[in-house]
């Protein structure tokens, strides 16, 4: 169990985990290309709302979802898949939908798995997205965090990134948040497109940096590190079994230094053999010591979109459930193995299945 202040008591909220995010409809051409598909199969995604939803259909947690969406039909159905997975919808906000799309629309992220020596693609359209206009004041968080009550808050950096005031939703949320002892933790999620033409990674430095300042749990990958806070890793593409754990460690202690609020930081390690065969593991710091979970060696990967924030989603059940960090750290690291067995950016995993891995359980057929 982590040291300082612990989640709120259960009985006391109304919700075990709140997100705030985009939430997007995934376009997936199945084993096809976006290029020359006739036919996608849909689904809701985004790095923050995913979290959430893992949280309540794997773990049965009690899930909500603070995001926008542009009130025509492709919202609808955004908000019907959000629903189908067991996310309270009552915080999302709605916004008029001019016809067009010329002032406000909803995402659309088509996604291709890539095999082999392909690697996988993603097209993302959500310019003028609505959850990109949300700004300060928009949200009552008084009335979430204060009345109703939440023991964790998840958000990250791809929302941070969206749109002008995003990143100060985001510090507003996290200020309030806190002073209701709600946990608060942040992934920083770092996509190179979503920063180029707002400043680049300069830019994405000087607001995770702030961001990090009102975070108890810091969530990232290997690139995340260097890009969106400027410590710097080398070798970040190395496989996992010739992977340097302990300049990671020695990087995830300057992380800490720097931001004395943390109280812990996890980073996943991949290693990517080709799109289809990946090295997996992660590592965390908590209280003072660095533990790393179990090396998956040659992992196959159906669909590698969504592994992160399962990794998040299973590593914070742990926490709400008062594991030691080296056994929520096993959560995670196996929740996020068998995320990318299956398609679409959601966990279809059980709980019973993840701590099967988790005991050393193999893929034997279970009937």
């Amino acid at each position: 169990m982590l040291s300082g202040p612990t989640p709120r008591p259960r009985e006391q909220c109304a919700y075990d985990v709140v997100a705030l995010g985009e939430v997007m409809l995934r376009l997936d051409p199945g084993e096809g290309r976006i290029r020359s598909t006739r036919h996608f199969a849909v689904w809701e995604g985004g790095g923050e709302y995913n979290v959430a939803r893992s949280l309540r259909k794997c773990f049965g947690q009690r899930a909500a979802v603070v995001t926008t969406l542009a009130d025509n039909d492709v919202g609808r159905l955004v908000e019907d898949l959000i629903c189908q997975g067991g996310v309270d919808s009552t915080w999302i906000q709605w916004r008029p939908y001019d016809g067009i799309g010329r002032r406000v629309r909803n995402g659309l992220n088509f996604t291709e798995r890539g095999f082999g020596l392909r690697g996988a693609v993603g097209v993302s359209d959500r310019g003028h997205t609505a959850a990109s206009q949300l700004t300060p004041g928009d949200v009552d968080w008084e009335d979430l965090f204060g009345r109703r009550g939440v023991r964790w808050f998840h958000t990250g950096g791809i929302f941070a990134a969206l749109g002008a005031g995003t990143a100060d939703v985001i510090e507003e949320a996290a200020t309030v948040a806190r002073q209701h002892g709600t946990i608060v933790s942040y992934d920083l999620n770092f996509r190179r497109s979503l920063w180029r033409d707002q400043g680049g990674e300069e830019r994405a430095r000087e607001v995770n940096r702030r961001i990090v300042g009102l975070v108890d749990v810091l969530i990232g990958n290997e690139e995340d590190f260097t890009a969106a806070l400027g410590f710097n890793v080398e070798g970040v593409d190395a496989a996992l079994r010739t992977l340097p754990v302990p300049r990671f460690a020695a990087m995830i202690q300057e992380v800490v230094d720097r931001f004395p609020n943390l109280r812990l930081v996890a980073t996943t390690l991949r290693g990517v053999r080709s799109a289809s065969r990946n090295d997996w593991s992660a590592i965390a710091w908590a209280d003072g010591e660095v533990h790393q979970a179990v090396q998956r060696v040659d992992l196959e990967v159906l669909d590698r979109v969504g592994g992160g924030d399962s990794f998040a989603s299973g590593m914070i059940y742990g926490l709400l459930q008062g594991y030691e960090p080296a056994e929520a750290l096993e959560y995670g690291a196996a929740h996020g193995a068998l995320a990318m067995t299956t398609p679409g950016d959601a966990s279809m995993a059980s709980l019973a299945e993840i701590e099967h891995l988790i005991r050393g359980g193999g893929a034997r057929i279970a009937r």
